[in-house]
């Protein structure tokens, strides 16, 4: 068995009072210097491209700034606007009801909802566009009534009723249902079941649990990609130029069409739809914020924030010096 120890007597010396404190401890951030290279060379490259088309004679800016704010591209402003918005409120309506079709027990709603994503989203928008716009050659009329009868209730002259804004309307709305509806479904499916078997224990039938219960809860993962296929949506509007439908970029290719200044109108074509966009993107960022609230990590800032905020909190310790000691 060990000996015991006897116990160490605690030191019975005086604190010195005319010992100076410790110094406080100046932490210093880890250098990252293959970021600040790295950065360095992407300013510099992107200096060096925007010197280069600020000077280059053959973009002829007069040219971009007297069609910049033309009215023909206001027009055309006009028309690619209410594309945008008509084409999501379409997408948006028949995109619920197929994503409902899919989840839907009838065989047959389920094959026609399936058939409808299968093609229009396994066939380029661009194909789509022109079909609509060359409709006509395929039916001269259109005509509602009694199938397989002589029973007509409506008909119309095809070209008089697909007019190309009409035609851009259908493609775009209908090849954009095709994606809302894999979305609105994937929003559904994040719903656990137990709120739809909590609303029919509670009487609620299928279409009421869907429009109060599920949908409701579903709209967090629906709204924030919608969002994006809105932006989307908007730069997709340029393809109906195929079929003139008098959009932003069909008045564009109408006038260098006529002067054959192509690079300059194309530059006025793509400063408006970067305008749109970052129009479009500060309420997409900010439902992606509202309804990503709970689900994604909170306090994240973006890294042009975090280089001003350590610029701000680090000029004062610079200035201040190495010598520098508190009061």
């Amino acid at each position: 068995m060990a000996p015991a120890t006897a116990p160490v007597p605690a030191s019975t010396d005086p604190v010195r009072s005319d010992e100076a404190p410790p110094q406080d401890l100046l932490a210093v951030p880890v250098r990252h210097w293959g970021r600040w290279i790295a950065a360095v060379a992407a300013v510099t490259a992107l200096t060096g491209l925007v010197g280069s088309l600020a000077n280059n004679a053959n973009l002829h800016w007069d040219i971009v700034g007297r069609y910049l704010f033309a009215g023909l591209v206001f027009d055309g402003l006009v028309t690619t606007l209410w594309l945008t918005a008509a084409a999501m409120v379409l997408a948006l309506a028949l995109g619920t009801l197929v994503a409902v079709m899919r989840r839907s027990t009838n065989p047959v709603l389920y094959s026609l909802a399936t058939a409808f994503v299968w093609v229009f989203r396994g066939t380029p928008l661009l194909v789509q566009i022109i079909f609509w716009g060359y409709a006509g050659a395929l039916y001269k009329h259109v005509m509602i009534g009694v199938p397989f009868t002589h029973i007509t209730f409506l008909q119309a002259d095809t070209n008089s009723l697909l007019t190309p804004a009409v035609a851009a309307l259908l493609a775009l709305g209908l090849n954009e249902a095709a994606y809302a509806s894999e979305i609105i479904r994937a929003g559904i499916q994040s719903v656990d079941e137990g709120q739809t078997e909590a609303a029919y224990s509670l009487g609620m039938r299928p279409a009421l649990t869907m429009r109060r219960i599920v949908l409701p809860q579903a709209m967090r993962v629906i709204i924030p990609p919608m969002g994006n296929e809105s932006i989307n949506m908007l730069k997709m509007t340029a393809l109906v130029s195929v079929i003139s439908a008098h959009d932003l970029m069909s008045n564009i290719q109408d006038v260098y069409a006529q002067n054959y200044q192509v690079i300059p109108l194309l530059v006025v074509a793509s400063i408006w739809y970067l305008i749109l966009v970052t129009l479009l993107s500060f309420p997409q960022s900010w439902l992606e914020r509202r309804y990503g609230r709970g689900i994604t990590r909170s306090g994240r800032t973006s890294p042009l924030r975090r280089l001003l905020t350590g610029a701000a909190t680090r000029l004062p310790a610079l200035g201040a010096g190495p010598n520098h000691q508190k009061g």
